[in-house]
């Protein structure tokens, strides 16, 4: 038998003191996770809330989280929390026909922050009703595209770089060349392509004459106010109005239980870390064409 002095404890003090610390941490965090995720399993009557955060660039989780809102029977309705500038066109899109799809079975009603444009409109489009604060900056429907050009600087530093392309349109949007008036056109067509089908969708969505809604579609931000006054907006209201406005289309009174999402996944260093107010460094980057809202 060990003797007291010989045990682990005793040999390493800092690191069992840590090891404590961490099994702590990740219990609490597991339970917190476990009655997070738990607490309304067996209230008979619930309303979701969804948001939409940032810029646009991933809609699986949120595409995800309403599907599994939309098949839970005890989901009477949800609010769309919308808080974004916009992002790229394609999860904007998948963002539309998620709302769209939730709408067709339950109510779901979009409630604007501080900012719900561009993407961030495009998605909230299809909701049963729109709600925003009359400060909220809305609307800038359009399309644009952008990219950083370097041709001129690398001319001065004596850089040639070589593109070989299978066709005069494959270059199209390169850093390191001018757009010749062939790409140019062609960039074009595919934005107002893009720009078209962003026009389209919202005078379905929101039983708009397509000519209306193409009057301000260029690119112009409003306030609530504004889109209010030409039917991109349906009340003016705050977040605690707009829940109000999602308990009477769904019929519920007094407090109803949430279930609020989609959560982020994290790797579980990122949560013990996060747990100590540290964060991991990283970085990304990108270059090239870009197509957004």
């Amino acid at each position: 038998m060990k003797s007291p002095k010989n045990s682990f404890s005793v040999r390493h003090p800092f690191l069992f003191g840590f090891s404590l610390l961490l099994m702590a941490v990740v219990l609490l965090w597991g339970a917190a996770a476990f009655f997070n995720g738990n607490t309304v399993l067996f209230s008979s009557e619930k309303i979701g809330i969804v948001n939409v955060q940032g810029t646009i660039t991933n809609s699986l989780p949120t595409v995800k989280f309403l599907r599994k809102l939309r098949r839970d029977k005890s989901v009477k309705g949800v609010l769309l929390r919308i808080n974004s500038p916009g992002g790229t066109i394609a999860p904007s899109q998948e963002l539309y026909h998620a709302v769209k799809s939730f709408a067709d079975e339950k109510p779901i009603v979009a409630s604007f922050g501080t900012v719900a444009a561009s993407g961030g409109y495009y998605a909230a489009a299809p909701a049963t009703k729109i709600m925003a604060s009359s400060g909220s900056i809305t609307g800038s429907i359009g399309v644009k595209a952008e990219y950083a050009n370097f041709s001129r600087l690398m001319d001065k530093v004596g850089v040639r770089p070589v593109v070989i392309t299978s066709g005069s349109l494959k270059g199209a949007g390169s850093p390191y060349s001018e757009l010749t008036p062939e790409q140019r056109e062609y960039l074009t067509r595919l934005i107002m392509d893009m720009h078209n089908q962003f026009v389209d969708d919202v005078a379905a969505a929101r039983k708009l004459d397509r000519k209306k809604v193409e009057e301000i579609a260029d690119g112009r931000a409003m306030t609530g106010r504004e889109a209010k006054e030409l039917g991109l907006v349906d009340r003016i209201g705050g977040y605690e109005d707009s829940v109000a406005v999602l308990k009477a289309l769904c019929g519920l009174e007094g407090d109803i239980p949430v279930i609020e999402g989609p959560e982020i996944e994290k790797p579980l260093i990122r949560e013990i870390l996060g747990y100590f107010g540290l964060k991991p460094v990283g970085s990304v980057a990108g270059e090239g064409l870009t197509f957004s809202f």
